[in-house]
Order: structure tokens, then sequence, then C-alpha cells
């Protein structure tokens, strides 16, 4: 029995299941067809003051060398390319509270969050290649300006949910969330070069994948406000097929509505990305974040897409960096649907959580 008929042959409700991003709402799909044509904005992105190790700005180039815009034209996305943004170089940057280069962490962020807005009113997914996580600040702001109603899925081994009040180390790039969060707001001082912002999230709007490097504070920050989060304990309890089920259900239970993807690549373990600033042993596979970005892929929701904290400069050879790369590469084509070899299955609906008797 072939592929199609399967499906044909399945009840109605199971057949329910089975549908293409661009298929209108209600109708089914009973046959395999094309899939679905991507358009991509890409952003370059090359900052690093969130973070103190040096060479986060070159990650940009290093993927656009790595040939990422053909291999995304190969695949059949219309790819637009926004350029690299340009940062200034702001003298005298004194901490404030616990936050390192405030105002050219604020400064980059709003330059950012304006460049994304603009991609998105083209209709394009969204691609920001950084440089530090610090720019999920305006990377999240600026796709909320266009879509308020989005969702998020972080992607990382770190919460990065502390606030100017609470870091240990004042690096800004482990603070970007608390920014964004409204249940947060009363929480954050007035921190100088973020006088633009206005947080645009709930703390039901985000999903963490794969936590296992997590603060005190921030521990209490995700306890306290009920945020859902997925460590790699429950990666490795559950399955990652299981993680992205509860989370996409979890997200689009009462609407279907845009989807954030914010990846740090040191949510991957250390040997899939060792040329990061902050590895933690233990981390998702590449099988497992290219099954994460192929489901999102597949909703016909992904909206936005981050790509963080590649450093070509700490990779310990060539080989390091080159692994660091071509992994990130390889989620990010996945994002924008390239298909494992015998893996065809359509994009499908996201079932609604079923109520308890």
């Amino acid at each position: 029995m072939g592929a199609s008929e399967r499906i044909e042959s399945l009840p109605s409700k199971g057949r329910d299941l089975f549908h293409f991003g661009e298929i209108p709402e209600g109708k089914v799909c009973g046959r395999m067809s094309a899939k679905p044509k991507t358009s991509a904005g890409i952003i370059w992105a090359p900052f690093s003051k969130g973070q103190a190790r040096e060479g986060t700005e070159e990650g940009p180039a290093v993927v656009k060398e790595a040939g990422l815009i053909d291999k995304l034209t190969a695949q059949g996305c219309d790819v637009k390319d926004y350029g690299a943004l340009q940062f200034d170089d702001i003298p005298d940057d004194r901490p404030c509270h616990n936050a390192k280069n405030p105002r050219s962490v604020g400064h980059a962020n709003e330059k950012l969050a304006s460049a994304v807005a603009e991609v998105k009113k083209s209709g394009r997914t969204c691609l920001v290649v950084g440089g530090d996580h610090s720019l999920g600040i305006g990377s999240i702001s600026g796709h909320a300006k266009i879509h308020p109603d989005l969702g998020v899925i972080w992607f990382d081994a770190h919460t990065d949910i502390n606030t100017p009040l609470t870091s240990l180390s004042g690096n800004m790039h482990g603070q970007p969330v608390s920014f964004l969060l409204k249940e947060l707001k009363d929480k954050m001082p007035d921190v100088p070069g973020f006088s633009w912002i206005t947080p645009c999230l709930s703390a039901e709007d985000i999903v963490y994948i794969g936590l296992r490097d997590v603060d005190n504070a921030e521990h209490c920050i995700l306890k306290s406000l009920g945020i859902k989060y997925y460590s790699m304990t429950e990666i490795d309890q559950l399955g990652i097929q299981k993680v992205m089920e509860e989370t996409l259900c979890y997200l689009l239970a009462n609407k279907k509505r845009p989807i954030h993807l914010s990846f740090d690549v040191d949510g991957l373990d250390p040997s899939l990305a060792p040329a990061t600033g902050t590895p933690v042993p233990g981390g998702v596979t590449l099988r497992e974040g290219i099954y994460v970005a192929e489901e999102l892929y597949r909703t016909g929701l992904l909206s936005a897409v981050d790509i963080m904290e590649i450093n070509p400069a700490l990779g310990k050879t060539q080989e390091e960096v080159n692994t660091t790369v071509n992994t990130a590469v390889s989620i990010i084509l996945s994002c924008f649907g390239k298909e494992r070899e015998g893996s065809h299955s359509p994009s499908y609906r996201i079932p609604k959580p079923q109520k308890s008797i």
C-alpha cells in the first residue's frame, strides 16, 4: 500500500492530522503533494557585546561563507539578503547594576528590531544570524511589532532570564528574556539604551527546550511564573517527538499563531558545536535538533529564526569551527524545508489537547 493510500485509509479523524501549510483551514489532504514554497529574509548581525569573549561577531561571516544562501536556494527557497547590520561603537559604556555594555546592547537591539520588522512586513520568514544571544531582545521585539500574538521556542542550555539585578556575570546574553516578559516589567530597573523597549511576551508565550545550566535566581523565576520548559532530563525521559508534540499543543492550543525559534547553538551537545562561548555537556543531539526544526517547518507557522552564539575564535581547530558552522547550517536548512532522505511526510495540523474526563 502506498503512502497516499495509507492516508486515505485512515478514519476521517486520523486524516485530519495530515495537512500542508498552504491548505485552507478544514480541507483534508488525502494524498502527497509538493511542499509549500518558502521565502527567507536574512539579516546578518555581527555583535558580541552581550558577553565577554570576542569572536561571536564573526559568526555571521563564517555561516555566509559556508554557502548558506546557495544551499537555501538549491532546496527551493526564495532568499533575500538584507545585508549585515552595522552596530555603533559606544565608548565609556559603563555597567548598570549587573548589566555590562548596556548602551551597546540596547542600541544594537533597537536597530535589529527595526530590521526584523521590515522583513516581516514583506511576508518572508526572518532569519537572524548572530552574534550573541542578547540579540534575542531585538529579534523578538521586532517580530512582535508585526505579529504581537507570536509564540516563542527558546532552544538553549540556559534560560537567559536573569535580570540586571540577579545576574552573577553581568553578561547581557544571559538576560534577554527578562527584557521581553511582561510579568517582569516591575522587577526591571531602568537600563540605559533600553528606553525604546516594551515587553511583548507573557509567560505562557514561551517554551524552553534543552535546559541544563540554570542559575538559582532563574529557576525561581521559571517556577514563580509557571514557564513551560523541557530540560535534558525531560527530553531523555519523553523523547524529542513527545517534547515537540507537547510544545506545539501548548503554544497552539487556543489558535494558530506565528512561531519564533530562538536557537542558541550551545543547546546542542558540545561535540556538535564546540566553537561557542558557554558549552554545557550532555546536550541535544544533531538528530534531535534537526527534528525540532523539521517539526516547526511542518506546522507552516514558523515565522522567524535566530541562530546565535557561533564563535569561530573559540574553535581549538579549524575542524571544530567547521563542525559548528555545518551543524548550524543543517539546522537552518531544516527550518526552511530540507528533508532527510526518506522523510517525505506532509505538514500536519496540530491536534488539540484532549479534555480529561
